[in-house]
Parts: C-alpha cells; structure tokens; sequence
C-alpha cells in the first residue's frame, strides 16, 4: 500500500471510530430494524429481489444495520468495515438477539480477507468514494464475485452533489445552518450525519462513465442503476434492481447528469449501480 492511500485509510478509519454511524438508536429488537429499513425503496428492493440463500458481503458496511436486515431472511451475510468502533455496535445488536445469519469481520477494501469467488453478491454502498485508489478497490471487491455474482455500488456522482458542496463550502464560513436533513433522526444520529456529510477527512465524486468504465476493466456486465443513467428508461415503482437494462449513449448519461444536480439533491449525488461478474 503506498503511503499516499495508507495515510488517507487511517483517517477514515480514525474518523468512524470516533463517530459511528448509523447506531441502534430506536432499535429494541430486530423487528424494528426490518420495519424501519423496509420503509427505505431501496433496502426493499434488495430484500424482495436477494435469493435466500445466498452468500453476501457488504463491503464497509458500518455499523452493521444492512447486514443484519439482510441475514433475517436466510441469507449468509458477512459485514466488513475499517472501524472497529463501527462494527462494535453491530455485533452487540447481533449477540443482543442471537442473530445467527450474519458476522462481522474488520477489513480493508485494499486487502481483502477472502479467497476469490467467495460470494454470490457483494454490496458496497457510500463506502469507495471515501478511498484514496477507489478503482483500485472496486476491482479488489469484483475478484470476490463468483462468476455471474453480483456487485451493488454506491457512489457519489459529480454532477448530482455539486448542490452540496456549495453548502460544504457555506458551512466551513459560517457553520451548518444549511444542512438538509433525509429524515427524521435522533440527536446523536443528526451529529454523526451531519459530521459525515459536512467535515468527513477524504471525498471523491465520480461521473457515470467513470464507473462504466470500471465495470469494463473489471469484466464486470452493466445491469442496471438508480435512479436511471439513460432518462429514456422509465423508473417505474415496481421496476426489478437487478432486471438487465441497457447502458445507453455518453449524451444519455449527461442528460441524467445534469437533471441529477436538481433530483438527486436531497440524496447528496448518491446513484447505485449494479453490474454482473461476466462467466
């Protein structure tokens, strides 16, 4: 690892420890993590359409809470994250109800501590655009994949935050009076959301073809994103995460791109792309 990418990994890794997030705030049992996570469109969608079964890795999955969504129905997921303060809080959900689907493992993306072919789908959500090298471990996780698996990728995009980094900007002046809220939160959630948003140590945003791109060096097939990278392809609120859809035209992807720096504003310029290991 060169000094470069080491030194900006353990101010990430330094960062979560100190500020874990999400944390179990509002959680008494399990029951109310599927509850509250089944609101979200895409974490059902992940549910409704993940076999049971299978085998998962989310990739710096935090504080566990998607992992654990996952496991209750009958899959096998492994959370894996840089922060041991983070992955603290998800094994005492874990343990605090005998949650038997799903373990956590500390890991570096770069340095990955599983063989090959080891897992049917891989997740990785807001997690590589806090890397120095994030194509470096996008390519890292695909060797991962089985061949037809998976991979779920979260990532800024340059053009849908470009509305908040002006309201970085605004709050390193004059504070966070800005800040737009996702939804509603406790105290210290707010904190550890705001301390992310607003002052975490290393960001990066990516362009649709950036990431196309990647999925091509890493013989990774295009499925299909959220919200659309082609604006001629319907989202429609019964559409299917992993129907294949076609990739469309570098014009089609500004034209997304640019209508992103007004509809993904509240999202902060998160986008999903899932891509398939080609056989």
């Amino acid at each position: 690892m060169s000094r470069d990418v080491a030194q900006v990994t353990e101010r990430v890794r330094a960062f979560y420890e100190s500020y874990p997030f999400p944390d179990y705030e509002g959680f008494e049992s399990p029951q109310d993590l599927m509850v509250n996570a089944r609101r979200g469109v895409y974490p059902k969608m992940l549910d409704d359409e993940l076999p049971l079964g299978v085998r998962v890795l989310d990739a710096g999955c935090g504080t566990g809470q998607l992992a654990i969504f996952l496991s209750l129905a009958h899959r096998a997921v492994i959370g894996a994250d840089l922060s041991f303060g983070s992955l603290t809080e998800g094994r005492r959900f874990r343990e605090r109800f005998g949650l038997t689907g799903v373990s956590f493992i500390q890991m570096d993306v770069f340095a990955p501590s599983f063989r090959p072919g080891s897992f049917d789908f891989v997740m990785c959500n807001g997690v590589l655009h806090h890397t120095a090298t994030p194509e470096r471990a996008f390519a890292e996780l695909c060797d991962l994949l089985k061949p037809g698996g998976y991979i779920v990728l979260g990532l800024y995009n340059r053009f849908g935050r470009l509305r908040h980094k002006v309201r970085q900007k605004v709050a390193q002046v004059g504070g966070r009076g800005e800040a737009r809220w996702p939804k509603p939160m406790g105290d210290r959630k707010r904190r550890a959301w705001l301390l992310d948003q607003y002052e975490h140590p290393h960001e990066s945003c990516l362009s649709v073809d950036t990431v196309l791109a990647w999925f091509q060096t890493s013989r990774i097939e295009y499925v299909n994103s959220v919200p659309p990278i082609d604006p001629s392809v319907a989202q429609k609120s019964d559409s299917r995460l992993f129907a294949q859809r076609a990739a469309g035209s570098r014009f089609m992807h500004l034209v997304a791109q640019a209508a992103w720096i007004f509809t993904l504003d509240r999202e902060g310029g998160y986008f999903v792309t899932i891509g398939r290991k080609r056989s």
